[in-house]
């Protein structure tokens, strides 16, 4: 682990990595690009009484649920109790800067994904940091959506097969080929975490699409999963479900990878138009999880043209006050895995 936290601090890189659930055998024709289609195609996130039957079924329509009902990022945090190591964190993280939505309207801000069924050929990467990737051979597709900027993060969703496919620093060589700096590959049915100390395409060796804002969820009025966040200083440390730190620094006021976070149930959001409202009710029930080094209080979101930027910038009045740090130790059954209590 300490070579890979070395390399990450030296080149600034979000590695994605092998993920505890084999590749399966499942393919597909690409259905949907980033954003738009996808949600609705896979259907996520539904009204509530879809949102408790979250047992992943592969089904004729191609529909998948993101994990088991009973898995941290999909559970109820709202009534845990606050970290004694709060306002610590808070303070470290900045409790006078402001939330800020890193997705939008733009293609260029935000993470696309890329939906795919039926049998779609898959090909072989190759991988910079071969150790802690899956060697697949990966689903993707003829002219996949890959997030702008240095990350280029290209995350493939087969809805027939529930798998989810993550790759960091993807690249096309002229030849046709595929390289990246490393691969993830998760069974979307299954609770098992990566191995101990392993990381993935974010630095906590968590998943990225689970901790998504994706619009359609948000049109539906109901976001029913925890959400990604990122935070520029980290402690050389993770706490469950994290599997993997990117830091060098012991202070112990930094939070560690995977902390989770809620905004307060005493915060009033009446005030903000209805589609920040369902983003600012999920960080009250499901909160956010420390998940990747950034800038502080930026959560992440699928980018989507019908995404109405003015709306989301109206979030960048919460400050980070505005929330505290959950203990969610009482709902670990075992180390390695996501399944809760």
């Amino acid at each position: 682990m300490g070579s890979t936290v070395g390399r990450r601090a030296k080149y600034l890189l979000l590695l994605v990595g092998l993920a505890a659930a084999g590749c399966g055998t499942g393919s597909g024709n690409l259905s949907a690009g980033a954003g738009s289609g996808a949600a609705t195609a896979i259907a996520l996130s539904t009204a509530a009484t879809a949102a408790r039957q979250r047992t992943p079924t592969a089904t004729a329509g191609g529909q998948c649920t993101t994990f088991p009902s009973d898995n941290i990022w999909n559970q109820d945090i709202s009534k845990l109790p606050v970290d004694p190591h709060s306002s610590q964190y808070i303070a470290s993280i900045g409790s006078q800067s402001f939330l800020h939505p890193d997705f939008g309207s733009e293609p260029a801000y935000g993470i696309p994904y890329n939906v795919v069924s039926g049998t779609p050929p898959r090909v072989h990467v190759s991988f910079q940091y071969a150790d802690e990737s899956d060697p697949g051979p990966y689903p993707i597709p003829a002219r996949p959506a890959i997030e702008i900027g240095s990350d280029r993060h290209l995350l493939i969703l087969d809805t027939q097969n529930c798998y989810l496919y993550e790759l960091y620093a993807a690249q096309q060589s002229a030849n046709g080929s595929w390289k990246a700096g490393s691969g993830a590959i998760w069974n979307l049915r299954s609770n098992a975490l990566r191995p101990a100390g392993w990381t993935s395409a974010d630095a906590a060796g968590l998943p990225i699409f689970p901790g998504l804002v994706r619009y359609d969820e948000v049109a539906s009025g109901r976001i029913d999963h925890a959400l990604r966040f990122t935070v520029a200083l980290t402690r050389d440390s993770y706490i469950w479900p994290a599997r993997h730190d990117a830091s060098s620094s012991g202070n112990p006021d930094y939070p560690p990878m995977g902390l989770r976070l809620r905004l307060k149930a005493s915060i009033n959001i009446s005030g903000f138009p209805p589609q920040d409202q369902v983003i600012l009710t999920a960080l009250k029930v499901y909160g956010m999880i420390v998940a990747d080094n950034g800038s502080n209080w930026y959560i992440s979101g699928a980018s989507d043209n019908r995404w109405n930027d003015d709306v989301l910038n109206q979030l960048k009045a919460i400050p980070g006050s505005d929330f505290e740090v959950v203990d969610t130790s009482s709902l670990q059954i075992n180390p390695n895995s996501g399944q809760t209590r």
